[in-house]
């Protein structure tokens, strides 16, 4: 969305839009609630969870990555294989990433019968790496490059090497609100979709334009240039890489995020009586439709 601001791509469609900063978990609400059209969630499961949670109506217009972001990171020289960390310790930052238990259960290992979790405290990987665990989750675009930076060697069980399903990189809004205004909509997501386009094909500037608008707002949580040089430089590879040729960006893969959503009901992600879930109930189709001629953004 930022790329797509700063390249002016809302206003050549007439809508005026503001951007706001926070995490994936404040924007349901406001979602929810009116007081914004349309946010980033962490992943497809995350819209869904949220939307049954709390009994509304979203729907996914664009999901970027067709894998999981969440990657296990584990101490150098501890495990050469899954199967070696059975009666391990992972440090969690609340709970396990349903990508990493699903991959953890396909090698037989179940938390609290074959290994153990402990919460752990802040976002440094640096501190939770000398804490006397074994490994933990982090992003593949985040803690990875922290740990990589500073020279710290460790080792990495991604789930995507597991055929385990996943996303990462989703814009949802309301299906009020979809309703309501159907071409705007579909022009939010169709500028959204020019300025994906154009951020994959320049991570290093995507990237700088992140900083900037961090910088501007006061960088409360202390992001440098380096590690969001990395994170988009990452983010963006594993878009391109997962994206079949012939697709545009973004566009959802019913497919696999039906896949995702069986998965993680599984390992009770969305409670225990989830019932079935149907991808296409929490995807806007209708929205998406027509802002792609093949991988090409229709403009």
């Amino acid at each position: 969305m930022l790329t797509a601001d700063a390249a002016g791509y809302y206003d050549d469609v007439c809508l005026d839009v503001e951007i706001l900063p926070g995490f994936s978990s404040s924007n349901y609400p406001l979602i929810a609630s009116g007081n914004a059209q349309f946010a980033s969630g962490g992943s497809f499961s995350e819209v869904v969870n949220f939307a049954n949670a709390n009994e509304a109506a979203f729907i996914a217009t664009s999901v970027d990555g067709r894998s999981a972001i969440d990657t296990l990171i584990v101490k150098a020289g501890v495990a050469t294989e899954l199967a070696d960390l059975a009666d391990s310790t992972i440090g969690v930052k609340g709970k396990l990433p349903p990508s990493i238990e699903v991959m953890l259960r396909g090698a037989g290992l179940v938390e609290g019968d074959d290994f153990s979790t402990v919460l752990l405290e802040g976002f440094d990987p640096l501190a939770h790496i000398e804490q006397p665990i074994d490994g933990l989750p982090g992003w593949k675009s985040n803690e990875v490059g922290t740990l990589e930076r500073a020279g710290v060697e460790v080792d990495l069980f991604d789930p995507l090497d597991f055929d385990v399903p996943g996303s990462f990189g989703v814009i949802f809004t309301s299906r009020e609100f979809a309703d309501a205004h159907p071409t705007a909509a579909t022009d939010f997501v169709r500028a959204t979709a020019r300025g994906l386009a154009d951020a994959i094909a320049d991570p290093a500037a995507t990237a700088q334009i992140a900083v900037d608008a961090i910088t501007a707002g006061g960088n409360p949580n202390f992001l440098s240039p380096e590690g969001e040089t990395f994170r988009w430089a990452t983010e963006a590879e594993l878009i391109s890489e997962g994206t079949p040729s012939g697709v545009g960006y973004g566009t959802p893969d019913l497919p696999g995020l039906q896949a995702e959503l069986d998965a993680y009901a599984e390992v009770g992600l969305f409670g225990d009586e989830p019932g079935d879930l149907d991808a296409t109930d929490y995807v806007g189709l209708d929205v998406i439709e027509g802002i792609y001629d093949g991988d090409e953004v229709v403009w």
